[in-house]
Order: structure tokens, then C-alpha cells, then sequence
């Protein structure tokens, strides 16, 4: 079993080494594409450059906040944080969704000025800037895809880029309309529409994290299974007072006191319930042990 265990903290630092590399290229390649795109929307006047750019910059915020989450995984817990700074990665997955969330308000907002407002737009600049820009969110997007699922922070930092590259493909789309047709109305319109797609993206990431950041039940875990799962142990005759939680958005926490029909068997039903929990994803458990018959009803107790 220690084994096992050593085989699991392998394989998390491996992760976490990854990402770190992930986050560290994806800051480097976005924070280039923002100086380049404040620079020709500067040159060429385009609030629409200028605007995405900010947008960009909102982007190297979160990733920045994203690895900033993860380093705080490695420092160890101390008298003051007992469990480390493990929940930083559940706050800042919720901070990332909001971003995003003003991002999309700001975009509804320029865009529906637009439709109110025309003004003429160079479309061969818009165009070949926003193409570079699809390629490196694209890219940023790539380096979080396999973790994508395995981990809340890296969902929203993957959906954040992937939301940036649907934003840029839909600029590209209207600089060449703009560049061939002069319907500069056709901006706007594409930018409500991206606006929409986001908000359906990122609505889950949102829910998600604030059900963990208020200690809820993570998404995946059935507590009603895990009643069943501790209750078909051997020599279990009942439980109470179980709660489940999020120490960060990788890591699953269990507490839980368990009724014995003799507490002589005690250490065996702690080995035994340890690994069954183990195997379903929740490796934080504090077990307390009750014998039939003087079960507390209490839940202070």
C-alpha cells in the first residue's frame, strides 16, 4: 500500500511539473501577441485590436493566477494553514469563470455600441493579427487539453484559451467580410454570438467552483455510494455525521463515524474502508469508531 502511495505523489508532482511548463509557455507566448496587438490596433486606430487586447491581458492575468494556485500546492501546511494552501486552486478557478464572465459582459457591451454607432474598420489589419492570435491560444489551449478533466483550474484555464480562440477565428471571419464587403455590421453581430458561446462554456466551471469553494460535494462523487461503500464493509453496522469535501480542485477530504458490531475489529475495518475510499477517489479520511448500542445522535458530537 505505502507503494501505491508513493506511485500516486510520483505521478501528482509529474503533473504539476507539466503544468507549470504549460503555464509558464502559455504566459510567455500571450503576453508577446498582447504587445504586438496594442501596437497595430495603436497604429491603425482600431478599438476592436485594442479591445481584444485587453481582453488578452485579462487572460495572462488568470493564467498567472492559475500557476500561482498550483505553486501554492507545494507549500507544506503549517500550524496557521493546517492543510496547506490547497483551496487557493477551488478561489482562483472561481475568480477565473468571473473573469471570463466580465470579459463576455464587456464584449456584449462594445459590441452592441458598435451596432448602435458603425465606425469603418481596417479588415486586412483585424484579419492577419487576429490569425496570429487564433494560433497561439490555439496552442496555449493544446498545453492544457489532456489535464483539462482532471482538475476545475486547468478546466477554466484551457476554456479561457479555447474561448480566446473562438473570439479570434470569429474577428478573422468578419475582418475578411469587412476587408471584401465593407459590412462592418457584421463585427458586432459576430461578437454577440461568440459572447453567447461563451457564457454556455463557462457556466459549468462557475457552478462547479462555487459548489466547491462552499464545501460542497464534488462533481463525481456520489454520497449515497459512499454510505453503501463504507456500509457493505465487514463488521460495519452503521454511519453518521459523513461529510465530503474539496481540499483543492484535485483532492477529495472525508469524515465520517462508523458504527462496529465489535471493536475488536477495528483495525481491520480502518484498513479496509481506508482502501475501498482510496479506490474511489477520496485518499483525506478521518474515520472515528463507534460499538453498536452508544452511537451519537448529536452533531456536535
Amino acid at each position: 500500500m505505502v507503494h501505491n502511495h508513493e506511485h500516486h505523489s510520483h505521478e501528482h508532482v509529474h503533473q504539476l511539473s507539466s503544468l507549470n511548463k504549460s503555464f509558464i509557455i502559455g504566459i510567455t507566448l500571450n503576453i508577446l501577441f498582447v504587445l504586438v496587438e496594442f501596437g497595430i490596433g495603436f497604429y491603425y486606430d482600431s478599438l476592436g485590436l485594442l479591445s481584444d487586447a485587453g481582453h488578452n491581458l485579462g487572460d495572462v492575468a488568470s493564467l498567472v493566477l492559475a500557476m500561482l494556485a498550483f505553486r501554492l500546492t507545494k507549500v507544506h501546511p503549517n500550524s496557521r494553514y493546517t492543510y496547506g494552501y490547497k483551496k487557493s486552486t477551488v478561489l482562483v478557478s472561481l475568480l477565473n469563470a468571473v473573469i471570463l464572465l466580465v470579459a463576455v459582459g464587456i464584449i456584449i457591451a462594445e459590441s452592441i455600441g458598435k451596432l448602435l454607432h458603425p465606425t469603418p474598420v481596417e479588415g486586412a489589419a483585424i484579419a492577419w493579427t487576429a490569425g496570429v492570435g487564433v494560433v497561439i491560444n490555439a496552442v496555449t489551449a493544446w498545453l492544457f487539453m489532456k489535464d483539462k478533466e482532471k482538475d476545475l483550474n486547468v478546466k477554466g484555464a484551457y476554456l479561457h484559451m479555447a474561448a480566446d480562440t473562438l473570439v479570434s477565428v470569429g474577428v478573422v471571419i468578419s475582418g475578411i467580410i469587412i476587408m471584401y464587403t465593407g459590412w462592418t455590421i457584421v463585427d458586432p453581430i459576430i461578437g454577440l454570438v461568440i459572447a453567447v458561446i461563451i457564457v454556455i462554456s463557462t457556466w459549468g466551471v462557475l457552478h462547479d467552483s462555487l459548489r466547491l469553494s462552499l464545501d460542497g460535494v464534488p462533481v463525481g462523487i456520489d454520497t449515497e455510494k459512499i454510505e453503501q461503500l463504507i456500509l457493505s464493509q465487514p463488521g460495519v453496522v452503521g454511519c453518521h455525521h459523513l461529510h465530503i469535501w474539496a481540499l483543492s480542485t484535485t483532492e477529495t477530504a472525508l469524515t465520517v463515524h462508523i458504527v462496529l458490531d465489535e471493536m475488536n475489529h477495528m483495525e481491520e475495518a480502518k484498513l479496509l474502508i481506508r482502501h475501498a475510499l482510496e479506490d474511489a477517489g477520496i485518499h483525506h479520511v478521518t474515520l472515528e469508531f463507534e460499538c453498536e448500542g452508544a452511537t451519537c445522535d448529536e452533531e456536535t458530537c
